[in-house]
């Protein structure tokens, strides 16, 4: 573990020039970028600039799709640091959901769909959404979609209602899981499509909000009748799930590196105010139930990276790590929201504010823990990949795995 988890001089350096970037340019400027609006967006093409000139564009890509090409470990290392702000993935091109949605049309779209998607959203000249959830069945259990997409002539006619389609305020165009082939098997008649969102018949109707954030951007959208060439498929017909899996896989990692960003930060802002509020004749620092806090945070955090980043190393072998992904799913997240809870705790009423980053933090976290999948189902395919071993009669294999 420790030669496959060594940082390389190039990671080193990587990781200061990441830092010192974050210090100067995205924590000064946090609440303002976090606002949005025209200030904001002016600001944030001037670091987008600033990144793209250093070569620290789009870490998560491959150089054939406009981006880094180190790998996912190497950007594993380096996303822990810009995850510690929401606002930092934009600046990096490496935010959600184009970053998943990239990694697709890379790797499954044609030709045709990369020059007219992909090249402008790596670039970062338009945004997109992943349009998947619905409300109308269990997000834990996909193969109930209900969106339809039925063949006619040359295009796709597709129907349904869509939520939870985050970012599609603004996005130039939607990736849609739709049914394609209702007489085949669950997990073979669902596809996936590429949508412009001004296509007629997309139709925004209205924004839940999330914490009561009316600009929080996870829409109800809509498809009434909306066609689009048949040649918007991405993969065979009928890889839905498959194409899925390829994308969730790592955008799980992706946000469990920044969960573990948020909760480095979270146990820094900890022990900071610990060693300098004081209460009852002493600092904070000096009570025991904030020293339990701070032990646990540290072998948390610890214990939650190495499993992190163990997934991410198999990712790089080519291995889809359904398990250690499905692992770091419930874990990392639950382990962020304990030591954000924690840090909260530690600062009393201003934790709950906007003086702090921590409500924030916390909000986003406590989100992951229904994201690409809810903990109840990860640890469901935890136990049964494990059972399984055991019921043919072996057990399970901690130092490989």
């Amino acid at each position: 573990m420790d030669n496959i988890l060594a940082l390389s001089p190039e990671t080193i350096e990587r990781r200061k020039v990441v830092s010192d970037f974050m210090e100067q340019h995205i924590y000064p400027n946090e609440n303002l970028l976090g606002k949005g609006g025209p200030e904001a967006e002016a600001l944030m093409k001037e670091l987008q600039a600033k990144t793209k000139a250093m070569g620290y564009w789009a870490p998560h890509l491959p150089k054939e799709a406009g981006g880094m090409g180190i790998g996912f470990l190497p950007y594993a290392y380096l996303n822990e640091i810009i995850g510690r702000s929401a606002v930092a993935p934009r600046a990096f091109g490496s935010q959600a959901p184009d970053s998943g949605n990239a990694e697709i049309l890379h790797q499954f779209g044609s030709p045709e769909l990369k020059e007219k998607y992909l090249k402008p959203l790596v670039n970062g000249d338009i945004r997109s959404c992943f349009s998947m959830t619905e409300p109308a069945v269990s997000g834990a259990d996909p193969t109930g979609l209900q969106t339809t997409a039925v063949r006619e002539g040359d295009e796709w006619v597709i129907n349904g209602r869509k939520w939870f389609s985050s970012g599609a305020v603004g996005a130039s165009f939607a990736i849609v899981m739709a049914r394609t082939d209702p007489d085949a098997p669950p997990h073979q008649s669902f596809s996936q499509i590429v949508v412009p969102t001004d296509t007629p018949g997309f139709i925004i109707e209205r924004q839940p909000e999330v914490w009561g954030d009316p600009n929080s951007n996870h829409p109800v959208i809509h498809y009434d009748n909306v066609r689009v060439p048949v040649t918007n498929l991405l993969g065979p017909e009928g890889s839905g799930f498959r194409l899925s899996q390829k994308r969730l896989g790592p955008g799980r990692i992706h946000h469990c590196m920044r969960a573990l960003g948020q909760a480095q930060r979270a146990f820094d802002l900890m022990c900071q105010r610990a060693i300098t509020r004081e209460a009852f004749g002493s600092t904070l620092a000096e009570k025991q139930t904030v020293q339990n806090w701070i032990a646990d945070g540290l072998a948390n955090i610890q214990a939650a990276r190495l499993l992190t980043m163990q997934a991410a190393h198999k990712i790089d072998t080519g291995d889809e790590a359904r398990v250690e992904v499905s692992v770091i799913k419930f874990f990392v997240v639950n382990v962020a929201c304990k030591v954000i809870d924690d840090a909260i705790q530690v600062y009393g009423a201003m934790g709950v504010t906007s003086d702090t980053p921590l409500q924030s933090m916390y909000k986003a976290a406590r989100i992951l823990r229904i994201a690409d999948g809810p903990d109840e189902v990860h640890r469901m395919v935890v136990a049964r990949r494990a059972l399984q071993r055991y019921r043919a009669g072996e057990t399970w294999d901690f130092a490989g795995a």
